[in-house]
């Protein structure tokens, strides 16, 4: 979905990479001539034209999908009618045209069996399309070159021109009354996801990126493609204050064999290591004592660098290598459930530690060998399970997006314009606020400017936005 969220204007260029995933089917214009179009824009059209006729609003095809020789000769015609001032108002020049990506539409009106032939007829039934675009949202459109936004676009306003960007991207543009521009530029959010088991964080991510369509989202904490379970997700700015997530506590329900060991610790891996399981009458005892701070030898199936190098590539070419330690607490712990060689626990822990390495360090304790089967995230910080939504959900639109404040457990101050300016320069600011350790600080309009942090008698900035 990400393509659809490309963007063309006077400072971005269409690449010629684009045109190689294109996918175009024709269609007709209102001059019954043939056009070309983006296949799921065609049928998200079709969608909104049987709508509006519903609402007894009639429209057509009036331009589409062009090639850059089509921009080229346009852009001519217009400076030879109009002049060059007029006419980089109006018309795009060749590779800065929405129209090449497929995805943009010009519309026209049925007005008493005929359709509008130029832009002046159009603006004078501009009430008619703005009719139209209160529809445009549900069907994955947005206005592209709305009034008012000029000086952001780049180009006059044009209520017959709307281009596909998706239905989800198109809902949060509406709802926030920005440009494409401004949605590539000032979308943020956290997003909390339901992890199901098969997939890479890395996985979960990408699919985010191409769902919103934004190329800046990350994770704070990863989870194996064994786990499931809360999945803390960032999107564009919300993305500088990940390490704040990452921080925070997370909680664990896990299933352990007794009697192997694998070489990732899990049941995914290689066996090396096995022993009989006698009764372990000690069981709920051994795992209780575990509820302390104490050095974790990380697994070599991880991501920690020793040497500049992953530990997991060191397992790969089979080289030796020293596993580092780690100080980690369990803050609590629980056996919910056993039976002969396996059992199931609940653990809260902090920052940095694994489960498969703290399940290892059990079965040691035991005497024998423990390799984890199972592993659902079911808390991280504030953020329960209960209050995240698989991929699938997400796709349907069944999700809730949070803001940067929202999240942080952080005071909010609002500010007037003249400390706005100070704070967007990053300058230091007196603390008579009281602020003990960071602060948001907030616009008139509720933007978020920036994250201060106290430094003596002053507060410095800590994340600028």
């Amino acid at each position: 979905m990400k393509k659809y969220l490309t963007l063309i204007n006077k400072d971005n260029k269409i690449k010629k990479s684009y045109f190689k995933n294109l996918k175009l089917i024709n269609a007709k214009l209102v001059d019954n001539t043939t056009c070309q179009i983006e296949e799921e824009t065609y049928k998200a059209y079709l969608e909104l034209k049987k709508k509006l006729a519903e609402n007894n609003i009639k429209i057509g095809l009036d331009s589409a999908y062009r090639t850059i020789e089509n921009q080229q000769e346009l852009y001519n015609e217009y400076q030879e009618k109009y002049g060059l001032d007029y006419t980089q108002k109006v018309v795009a020049s060749p590779f800065t045209s929405e129209h090449h990506t497929g995805l943009a539409i010009d519309l026209s009106l049925k007005i008493n069996g005929k359709y509008t032939k130029d832009n002046e007829e159009a603006f004078k039934n501009e009430k008619t399309y703005k009719k139209i675009h209160k529809y445009l949202g549900q069907y994955g459109f947005i206005l592209r070159y709305p009034e008012g936004k000029e000086s952001i676009t780049g180009y006059s306003y044009e209520p017959w021109h709307i281009r596909y960007v998706g239905q989800i991207p198109a809902k949060i543009m509406e709802e926030n009354n920005w440009t494409l521009e401004e949605y590539l530029t000032n979308f943020s959010a956290i997003l909390y996801v339901n992890k199901q088991a098969g997939k890479t964080s890395f996985d979960i991510v990408n699919e985010i990126s191409n769902i919103f369509g934004i190329q800046k989202v990350g994770h704070t904490g990863t989870l194996d493609p064994l786990a499931e379970g809360v999945l803390v997700v960032t999107l564009g700015k919300a993305a500088k204050v990940a390490e704040l997530l990452t921080a925070e506590d997370k909680e664990y329900v896990a299933g352990v064999l007794l009697g192997v060991e694998t070489d990732t610790l899990d049941i995914t891996g290689k066996v090396v290591k096995s022993k009989p399981v006698d009764l372990l009458k000690d069981l709920e005892k051994v795992i209780n004592s575990y509820k302390k701070t104490y050095m974790q030898e990380v697994p070599i199936y991880s991501a920690i660098k020793v040497k500049g190098k992953k530990l997991y590539e060191y397992a790969r070419e089979n080289k030796p290598v020293e596993l580092p330690k780690k100080e980690v607490t369990i803050k609590q712990i629980k056996l919910l459930s056993s039976d002969n060689d396996t059992f199931m626990i609940k653990a809260k822990v902090t920052k940095g530690c694994y489960i498969r390495s703290l399940i290892r360090d059990i079965g040691k304790s035991l005497d024998t060998y423990a390799t984890m089967t199972l592993l659902t995230r079911t808390k991280q910080g504030k953020v329960d399970i209960a209050d995240t939504n698989t991929i699938e959900e997400i796709k349907q639109g069944k999700y809730k997006l949070h803001s940067i404040d929202e999240v942080l457990n952080l005071p909010v101050i609002e500010v007037n314009k003249e400390l706005e300016k100070k704070i967007r320069n990053g300058q230091k600011l007196i603390n008579t606020y009281n602020v003990k350790d960071k602060v948001i600080f907030k616009n008139e309009k509720k933007e978020i400017l920036g994250i201060y942090k106290v430094e003596k008698d002053k507060l410095r900035v800590w994340k600028n936005f």
